[in-house]
C-alpha cells in the first residue's frame, strides 16, 4: 500500500527535480532517513555511474576518431583535430583522476570504441572502412599520451 508521503516524494521528483535534490540532500544532512525517496535516490546514483562510463566512451571515440583521421589523412591535419584530441585527453585524465576505477573500464571498451571510431572516420573522410586496420592499433596508454601523434606510413600493411 502506497502512503501519501511516498506519493508526495515521487511527485516532487517528477514535478521539480532540483527541489527534489535539495530536499533529499537536506533530509540526508539532518539524518531524516525515513522521509527520503530512496527508490529515486538509488536510481539517480546508479545513473551517475552509467553517465560517467558513457562520457568516458564518448571522449574515447572522439580521440580515436581524430587519431585515425590524423594518421590516415596527413594532408588534411588541422588544428581543430589536434585541439579536439588534446581536450578529450584532458577530460579523460580528469575523469580517471576523479574515478580511478574507470581505468579498467577504459581498457575493456577500447576495442568497441575503436570500432565505433572507424565507422565514423569512414563516414567523415569518405575512406573505406577497409582503409583502417580491423584491430585496434592504439593502446590505452597511447590514446591518453599527450606526446603520441601517429604518423602515416604509406607502405605499412594493414593487419586483418
Amino acid at each position: 500500500m502506497t502512503t501519501k508521503l511516498e506519493v508526495d516524494r515521487h511527485k516532487l521528483y517528477d514535478t521539480d527535480y532540483l527541489r527534489w535534490i535539495e530536499t533529499t540532500v537536506e533530509k540526508l544532512r539532518v539524518c531524516d532517513y525515513s522521509n527520503i525517496d530512496w527508490e529515486n535516490l538509488i536510481a539517480e546514483i546508479e545513473d551517475m555511474g552509467r553517465s560517467e562510463r558513457r562520457s568516458l566512451e564518448s571522449n574515447l571515440v572522439v580521440i580515436i576518431l581524430h587519431l585515425l583521421k590524423w594518421q590516415f589523412q596527413p594532408d588534411r591535419r588541422s588544428g581543430s583535430w589536434k585541439g579536439s584530441i588534446i581536450e578529450r585527453r584532458r577530460r579523460i585524465r580528469q575523469t580517471l583522476k576523479d574515478s580511478p576505477s574507470l581505468k579498467s573500464y577504459l581498457e575493456e571498451v577500447l576495442v568497441e570504441c575503436y570500432a565505433d571510431a572507424v565507422e565514423q572516420a569512414s563516414a567523415e573522410t569518405g575512406l573505406s572502412v577497409e582503409t583502417f586496420p580491423q584491430s585496434c592499433i592504439y593502446s590505452a596508454v597511447e590514446v591518453l599520451d599527450s606526446e603520441f601523434w601517429p604518423e602515416f606510413l604509406p607502405d605499412e600493411t594493414i593487419e586483418e
